[in-house]
């Protein structure tokens, strides 16, 4: 799409996972098909960086900052990492002409926004899952307007200007011919197939317990392959165990077209992450979910818990951790067919497919509302129509300015 854009900016920071630069990506997107200029700041992680090279750069600009965590016993690296991004930040807001910056999580969003608070640009965040995380809990008090997936996670934001918007997903999310996407891939086109995936990153332990229930699948399903995403620590020595079995399996330490894959599959096998969750629910793929034990406040545990009192997921918890128990799960979803639809109808509700659109316009009124120059212009009707419907202000937003 061709668009005359604004002399100004936004820029999203959305690094160091999949779960951040995926949603991230898809804001960006909807932005700049508004005509609004985009600059995506990613981690150097190898993850960030091999979704991004698949990025136009007409359609977004990118731009790596050094990564910033929080570890244990790593203060000094951490503050040495904050203060190298939040310099990086300003120049490039000074440049770029940033006036709105948005925060998806992570401690990797949090020079950025304060760098937009230092130039008085609007400030802006995500949180994706039903327990905010420590950087978002930080920021949360202070930038304009904050945004959630799970409801439970806004009133732990402290913001008083939190809505619920849903989960960001890109748009390449739509449903796909289940044959030609596997033979994309490929597998069989007509077999069943299960997808298992840890998230970007992978999930060694997750491996390990696919490998333990593969024998007993394989006896019980002989037909049923697998497309595995193991990370890339594990990738061949998961290829040699399925040859050694005899299945049909394509492994893969990670997939930019998860849309594929998710098309693909029958049922999926897969951490609780809320961005992996958003996509499933795009597309309606059933699931075991296997909560990561490790998630900080353990947070996939509760996105878990989430989607199966709607019946839209089986957990596998912590007291089912045995192989018997994955296969018992699994033959339940392969098995009853009524199931995997009354789960995939469950799962329409946790997908809002105008989550990007929602973010994009909730930004663009509070740009106009700050006087962006340009921007009342390039809203949607739909976007303009609900602009006076803002209220709850406690006095006047701050301008954007440029220095």
């Amino acid at each position: 799409m061709n668009v005359t854009q604004t002399s100004a900016g936004v820029a999203i920071a959305c690094g160091g996972t999949g779960g951040h630069l995926f949603p991230g990506l898809a804001v960006a997107l909807c932005l700049q098909d508004r005509g609004v200029a985009v600059s995506l700041l990613v981690s150097p992680k190898e993850v960030d960086q091999a979704v991004v090279r698949s990025v136009s750069p007409s359609q977004v600009t990118v731009h790596t900052l050094p990564a910033v965590a929080m570890v244990s016993g790593h203060r000094i690296g951490f503050i040495k990492g904050f203060a190298r991004s939040l310099l990086l930040s300003r120049s490039l807001f000074r440049r770029e002409k940033i006036c709105a910056v948005l925060a998806m999580g992570g401690f990797t969003s949090a020079p950025p926004i304060l760098a937009g608070k230092l130039g008085r640009a609007l400030t802006f965040l995500h949180e994706a899952n039903s327990i905010p995380g420590r950087a978002n809990r930080w920021l949360a008090p202070w930038v304009d307007e904050a945004f959630v997936y799970f409801p439970s996670a806004g009133p732990r934001l402290r913001n008083p200007r939190t809505r619920v918007c849903g989960m960001p997903v890109r748009p390449q999310f739509q449903p796909m011919d289940a044959g030609a996407c596997r033979m994309s891939l490929g597998l069989k086109a007509d077999r069943p197939t299960l997808l298992i995936t840890g998230g970007s990153q992978g999930a060694q332990s997750l491996n390990e317990k696919v490998m333990s229930a593969v024998p007993a699948l394989a006896a019980r399903w002989p037909r049923l392959q697998y497309l595995h995403l193991t990370g890339p620590a594990d990738v061949e020595k998961v290829r040699r165990f399925y040859a050694s079995h005899q299945c049909v399996a394509v492994v893969k330490p990670f997939l930019t077209e998860m849309e594929l894959a998710m098309n693909a599959a029958t049922l999926a096998l897969s951490r609780a992450g809320a961005s992996s969750l958003a996509e499933l629910a795009a597309l309606r793929v059933p699931s075991v979910l296997v909560p990561y034990p490790a998630a900080a406040d353990n947070h996939q545990e509760f996105n878990a818990r989430a989607f199966a009192e709607t019946g839209a997921a089986l957990p596998l918890t912590a007291s089912q951790s045995s192989s018997e128990s994955l296969v018992g799960l699994i033959t339940e979803l392969l098995e009853d067919d009524p199931k995997r639809e009354a789960m995939g109808r469950a799962l329409a509700s946790w997908h809002s497919a105008d989550a990007a659109a929602s973010i994009a316009d909730a930004m663009m009124r509070e740009m106009a509302a700050s006087g962006w120059n340009g921007i009342h212009s390039l809203m949607p009707d739909s976007a303009r129509k609900s602009e006076n419907s803002l209220v709850g202000r406690s006095g006047p937003w701050p301008r954007c300015r440029v220095s």
